[in-house]
């Protein structure tokens, strides 16, 4: 298994350019996802890592190897593609041992290493089967063995899991998780999905106009955004126009309207009078009775099952909190007064 080096890639069109000076350092054994959404070069990142496409410019390592110029099949990489691409001809076993054989493995080392792919994928039994009498998920599962059985240093995976269905995406993505921490094989994962990008890596580099705006940690990425983009598009958030009024001890006060909040104090100063945006998740919000934290107004009652969401107008301005629906906890009724507080930790500060 190898690291992975991405050392000021640039990839250019003409005058459009798809991947902008890109620094990345992929440790050896770690999952990591690109996320974004279309368009913002990710997909073409995988692609010059694999070697489909030819950088403008900058360096590409896999391990102590310069691989910016080797064709695919010289990097000894793995890919797997959205739409799994089997042979619809050829048999499990024989998709899964296609790439031996390109490799010219005797019969004896097919018949092994494809008996220890299919335990590894779970398809013991599904030697025989062809591609019409797959389910989506088996067949992902055959693309991954076809991979696997080769002993890649690397494992690249462009959306895999966007062709499935909800349920059973859910399914696949906790399977191939468990996969790669069980093989330890470094995994770049492509995706647009955040859910996917949270539950299955180990870092996350989110990506935006052909940069990567952040690199981090699940929680680091979904806790403490450093973009206003970031915050946007991972999960949901509260964006609140407030004012810097000064520190207050070890938090920063900010101005609501008439009403004073607290939040966590920022890396930087920030001058009295500045206009920055308040960052609070939802599930942050506490609601409570009128008095405590800042005065709101509820605007309306979404039922969500286990969540209950509330738009509350706090300051002129539009927040939602959500609940959990216990049999315990009265429901609140638009027009409702009450009050509505966060621990300053979970808040964050963030100039326009």
């Amino acid at each position: 298994m190898s690291d992975i080096q991405l050392k000021n890639l640039v990839k250019s069109y003409g005058d459009n350019v798809a991947v902008a000076g890109i620094n990345l350092h992929i440790e050896q054994g770690e999952f990591f996802s690109l996320l974004g959404p279309s368009g913002c070069g990710k997909s073409t990142t995988l692609r010059m890592i694999a070697g489909f496409i030819r950088p403008t410019s900058g360096q590409i390592l896999i391990g102590s190897d310069d691989v910016t110029f080797l064709p695919p099949e010289k990097r000894d990489i793995g890919i797997v593609f959205q739409n799994y691409a089997i042979f619809p001809h050829m048999s499990v076993a024989e998709n899964i041992a296609f790439g031996l054989k390109l490799r010219k493995k005797s019969p004896a080392e097919i018949d092994t290493a494809v008996a220890f792919a299919l335990r590894q994928v779970g398809l013991m039994g599904y030697e025989d089967r062809y591609q019409r009498q797959l389910s989506g998920g088996q067949q992902q599962r055959v693309a991954l063995a076809r991979v696997l059985v080769t002993q890649p240093r690397i494992l690249l995976l462009d959306e895999p899991l966007s062709a499935l269905d909800k349920a059973l995406r859910e399914e696949m993505k906790y399977w191939i998780k468990e996969l790669q921490k069980t093989l330890g094989i470094t995994t770049v994962y492509v995706t647009h999905d955040q859910d996917e990008a949270l539950t299955m890596s180990d870092r996350i580099g989110v990506m935006r106009e052909a940069r990567v705006e952040q690199v981090g940690t699940p929680q680091e990425i979904y806790e403490r955004p450093k973009t206003l983009f970031v915050t946007t598009f991972i999960g949901q958030s509260n964006v609140i126009d407030v004012t810097v009024k000064g520190r207050d001890g070890d938090r920063l006060a900010v101005g609501l309207g008439a009403e004073t909040a607290l939040t966590r104090l920022p890396a930087g100063d920030l001058a009295s009078g500045s206009s920055v945006k308040l960052v609070v998740r939802p599930e942050n919000l506490i609601i409570g009775e009128p008095g405590t934290g800042l005065l709101a107004t509820v605007v309306s009652e979404t039922y969500q099952g286990a969540l209950v969401r509330y738009r509350l107008s706090v300051g002129g301005q539009d927040m939602v909190a959500e609940r959990q629906n216990q049999s315990h906890v009265a429901r609140l009724s638009p027009g409702q007064i009450c009050g509505v507080s966060w621990d300053p930790e979970r808040s964050e500060v963030l100039v326009a």
